[in-house]
């Protein structure tokens, strides 16, 4: 009987592309996927470790999971991902019919460990260095149209908010000849987009030793190179740090035909104080003179960010001076988080921890500026004709989802295939989303 796998999976889009290729290592051992656990031979929880509320869902879920485990002792359950690098013997402990537990470092060992459990009982490998890049496994993608694709691993930042560099270790980057290599694989398979990851993904290649390049960044060649790939028609990255936006990614972008015109431009706080506690490495000031820089040379250009709110010691001085720098940059839209500490980190520690109730309403007040922005924003293209990708059916009946290169999402009432690129009007416009109209129909490209 054919066996299968389930897969969930938390946090960011690192953690997906990983997740993508824990299922194409089971794929490669003849499994196959099921979204019920009552079928699954094998169960995965690819974790997180930025939330505050991480620790609760992961052990939440795995409470789920021990009857289905008690039932069928052969089913093995997985907890992989930055929560399984960070615990470590944790989750064995608290969890004890947990039957691995894997790091972000270790999963091209993923099949061996599974072998292993069926013989030995639990097993964990949480070393602390990437011998072999997620990238360079197989994969199974969730999509045909759009992928992920991993240039680097790892952070030399100190953000003391961030765990990061404790759960994904120091910067690592691929070749530019292995990320070409899986440019073009994807796109002789039909993909048209590509979004390059990173930890900070414009400090690509500062750790390899390339000639001449004399350990600079080579993000913005990076970029030049996955332009020329045939086939490629949107080129996206994530995620930046606003330091490390250099005059060269910035005429990359305004230079190579298929990069979006969308940014995102990490804030965290608009607080000079509060941006000196978090070890970040510019001030309110500077990045909006790099914001405008970014303006000037990419028109249309839509800029996305992250803002924390609450960090420790943040007054209301501090965070006034938040909302000012988000009313002056304008942004299109923003993924607005409410502080919360993480073990291993050193804001964790830090006093003057924020009371919840403080938070809250700041947080409340953030995201109704925001909003209105954001409408404001969209309202703007109203009348406007752009083109458009189309990423699948919309929640109403014979209704598409697309997306603009600027990232917006677009909703069209025309029933369209997936992976079609069209030109269409925007018509009516929410905070979140656009409404638009089809006015001609480019290619449809998925069948």
């Amino acid at each position: 009987m054919e066996q299968k796998y389930l897969i969930r999976t938390f946090g960011c889009q690192m953690n997906e592309h990983d997740s993508e290729r824990i299922g194409g290592l089971l794929l490669s051992d003849g499994m196959s996927p099921t979204n019920d656990a009552a079928d699954a031979r094998v169960i995965v929880l690819n974790t997180c470790a930025i939330r505050e509320n991480a620790d609760n869902k992961l052990y939440g879920n795995l409470g789920h999971l021990k009857p289905l485990k008690d039932r069928r002792p052969d089913l093995k359950i997985v907890v992989a991902g930055c929560l399984a690098q960070k615990d470590q013997g944790l989750i064995q402990r608290k969890a004890p019919w947990v039957d691995v537990v894997i790091g972000t470092h270790a999963l091209p060992n993923l099949l061996e460990l599974l072998r292993r459990a069926e013989i030995e009982g639990p097993q964990m490998d949480v070393r602390e260095y990437t011998e072999t890049f997620p990238s360079a496994l197989p994969a199974a993608r969730a999509d045909d149209v759009r992928a992920w694709v991993s240039v680097a691993v790892g952070c030399d930042n100190a953000c003391t908010f961030c765990i990061v560099p404790l759960v994904r270790g120091p910067q690592r980057s691929r070749s530019i000849g292995e990320i070409l290599a899986e440019v073009q694989d994807l796109a002789s398979r039909g993909v048209t987009e590509v979004t390059l990851l990173g930890q900070n993904v414009n400090t690509y290649g500062r750790d390899l030793t390339v000639p001449g390049s004399a350990r600079r960044p080579l993000f913005a060649r990076l970029l030049r190179e996955v332009d020329g790939v045939t086939g490629i028609r949107r080129i996206r990255f994530t995620s930046p740090h606003p330091h490390d936006f250099t005059s060269d990614v910035i005429d990359a972008m305004a230079g190579c035909e298929h990069v979006c015109e969308h940014i995102h431009f990490p804030l965290q706080s608009g607080s000079d104080r509060v941006l000196r506690a978090m070890r970040r490495s510019y001030r309110r000031e500077r990045y909006l003179e790099w914001l405008a820089r970014i303006r000037s040379a990419i028109p249309g250009v839509a800029v996305s960010t992250d803002i924390i709110v609450g960090f420790p010691g943040e007054t209301e001085r501090d965070f006034e001076d938040t909302l000012d720098v988000v009313g002056r940059a304008t942004f299109d839209s923003a993924y607005t988080f409410q502080y919360s500490p993480r073990p291993g980190t050193r804001a964790a520690t830090m006093e003057d921890q924020v009371p919840k109730d403080v938070v809250q309403e700041r947080f409340d007040r953030l995201l109704t500026l925001q909003e209105r922005v954001s409408l404001e924003r969209n309202r703007a293209q109203v009348g406007r004709t752009f083109e458009v990708l189309v990423e699948g059916e919309g929640k109403r009946d014979g209704s598409t989802q697309a997306r603009t290169r600027t990232n917006r999402i677009v909703h069209l009432a025309a029933p369209l295939q997936r992976g079609t690129f069209a030109d269409v009007r925007v018509t009516a416009a929410s905070a979140h989303h656009l409404t638009g109209e089809v006015v001609s129909v480019q290619e449809a490209l998925v069948v």
